[in-house]
């Protein structure tokens, strides 16, 4: 009698199984309709979920909600921090453009060695050889420039004009290895009011790919980061044409005058466009500051 039972449940087992994977089989054949039991079920499971997954969605929502909130409440403080800060950049700006239109006013004085007429030009040609030295520009003499004219991208100045046609220009690149190519610099105080100090451009440091500036006094306190214009001194840059900024401090081989290295703010390989520089005031005698023929711009 046990034996007849086992069996029994031997056989049912066998028909359940052979059951299940027909129904299996039957479930992943592919049919354009579902059965009602299929259908009951999926439309059941389907209630269930959505019973379940929208007081999720909601809850997420609210927490998602408060974290935007949040994060717009940050910004929102500090963008109004920033045009705090500058309204009083701009209210500075119009006091000092106020003193300095009365100082003028003052002194009878219309020129400043900062004015200059830009002339917008676009580079059309560079030689292989000569990549970091020379490139030549689509505008010449019929344009108004003329050689020695400083040249300049959005970053800042990166040569001079040396020879001009009638419709091109060359110009030299302040990365050039020219021994007559100087220019008349001046590293800013790092604050407004503190002491300036000046020098001239003389040369380029292949290797570290960095402009040297010197002839600066010995007891000069100069610091990295500080930033390098032109003086205006030279008699054919305008002043304010920015240079870079100061990397490295070195006293020179005797000690007497100090070197410092400056990163170019322009990128002295990749030049497309560029303006030249037109000096309004007018240039002194040249002939009365070069020193035994070497040029200083």
């Amino acid at each position: 009698m046990p034996q007849f039972f086992l069996n029994k449940r031997l056989i049912f087992l066998l028909i359940s199984i052979i059951i299940l994977v027909a129904l299996i089989g039957f479930s992943l054949r592919d049919r354009e309709e579902l059965t009602v039991p299929e259908q009951f079920l999926k439309d059941t499971t389907g209630w269930i979920q959505n019973v379940f997954a929208k007081p999720q969605s909601y809850v997420s929502g609210i927490f998602a909600d408060l974290k935007d909130l949040q994060n717009t409440y940050s910004e929102n403080k500090e963008l109004k921090s920033r045009l705090d800060e500058m309204a009083k950049l701009e209210a500075d700006v119009q006091q000092l453009t106020k003193e300095n239109d009365e100082l003028r006013e003052i002194l009878d004085k219309k020129e400043t060695l900062r004015d200059y007429s830009p002339i917008q030009a676009t580079v059309i040609g560079r030689n292989p050889d000569r990549w970091h030295e020379l490139l030549i520009i689509n505008k010449g003499k019929v344009n108004g420039i003329k050689a020695n004219m400083a040249v300049v991208t959005a970053n800042g100045l990166i040569g001079k004009v040396k020879s001009t046609q009638q419709f091109t220009s060359t110009v030299q690149l302040l990365s050039a290895l020219d021994p007559t190519n100087r220019i008349s610099a001046e590293i800013q105080g790092k604050e407004a009011g503190k002491e300036s100090f000046y020098g001239t451009i003389e040369g380029y440091d292949e290797e570290r790919e960095l402009l040297k500036l010197k002839r600066i006094p010995f007891d000069a306190k100069i610091e990295k980061g500080q930033t390098v214009i032109t003086s205006g001194l030279g008699g054919i840059f305008p002043e304010g044409l920015p240079i870079g900024k100061v990397v490295d401090v070195e006293p020179d081989e005797f000690g007497l005058n100090q070197t410092a290295y400056v990163k170019p703010g322009a990128n002295f390989y990749d030049i497309r466009n560029v303006m030249v520089v037109k000096r309004e005031m007018a240039q002194p005698d040249l002939s009365d500051m070069i020193d035994d023929e070497e040029e200083e711009l």
